[in-house]
């Protein structure tokens, strides 16, 4: 294959892309530039690339051909649709590291001598940021539980930081996924089908708020609740509505940093009432 498949531009100066929903809105356009400076790389400009979300796999493959084929078309950061682009364009790079082999996404593209690159770094940044959340042995002491509303990328890493940790007590019993369509679930149960692990991991298709608050309501104390599901940020609305009732001393993770947030707001009601400890996008 080559570019003429693709309306490929040509760039005059090294872009740096950013693929995304609603790219405009993020701040690393504002902040990408400053790391730029700090860097000696000033001449490196960022790019928006706004995708439907699950959009058409051809939007997806003219993304990387440009990446692929301008030579000054450096690479991306790759939000939300991490599994959607691998899938739609595996074929296109010539290495994928091997997170993005297990996992089946990538969120990072980078050109190397001539070769296009995938990376998955999910597995990296959200088990750093669950690291710092939890002390060593939390799940041990607390018996604590995890309960993940979203089973794409940035859920399954976590799964799979988690699934990697050497000691037992760094690794909860049970893992649950909550998602709004069944295909995710599948590539979840797929990615973990090839690996060992001792954590009970339960797969769970549903988009009715109401049920996923009864869902929520069973999970033990301390249990972790996160919300990977975009919704607050590519999409209006949480997975949980505001009768929804936190475990007693759990913790609440916010996966997005920016939009309406109502999941985080949600969490916030029940600092007081049910010792909720929150955390937001921003530690990610």
């Amino acid at each position: 294959m080559n570019n003429e498949n693709y309306p490929v531009i040509t760039k005059s100066v090294p872009t740096f892309y950013f693929i995304g929903v609603t790219t405009g809105k993020s701040s690393i356009m504002k902040v990408f530039p400053l790391w730029m400076k700090v860097l000696g790389r000033e001449e490196v400009v960022m790019e928006g690339v706004d995708c439907k979300i699950h959009g058409d796999p051809e939007a997806y493959r003219t993304a990387v051909a440009q990446i692929k084929y301008d030579p000054l078309s450096r690479g991306a950061l790759v939000t939300t649709h991490k599994i959607d682009l691998l899938t739609a364009a595996r074929d296109m790079f010539d290495y994928l590291d091997p997170y993005a082999m297990i996992t089946g996404e990538v969120s990072c593209i980078s050109k190397l001598e001539g070769r296009l690159e995938g990376h998955a770094k999910d597995p990296i940044t959200s088990g750093a940021s669950l690291d710092a959340i939890i002390e060593p042995g939390y799940f041990a002491k607390t018996h604590g539980d995890v309960l993940c509303f979203g089973a794409g990328g940035s859920g399954v890493a976590t799964l799979l930081h988690l699934i990697n940790k050497k000691d037992k007590g760094d690794r909860p019993k049970k893992f649950t996924f909550v998602n709004r369509s069944q295909g995710r679930l599948d590539h979840a149960k797929e990615m973990v089908g090839g690996l060992k692990t001792d954590i009970e991991i339960e797969y769970i298709c549903n988009s009715d708020p109401l049920i996923n608050d009864k869902i929520m309501q069973k999970f033990p104390p301390y249990s972790i609740i996160i919300n990977a599901t975009g919704m607050g940020k590519d999409t209006p609305g949480s997975p949980i509505t505001w009768e929804g009732k936190f475990p007693m001393n759990s913790i609440s993770w916010e996966f997005n940093y920016r939009g309406e947030l109502d999941f985080l707001h949600q969490s916030l009601a029940q600092v007081e009432s049910r010792k909720v400890k929150v955390e937001d996008g921003w530690l990610y």
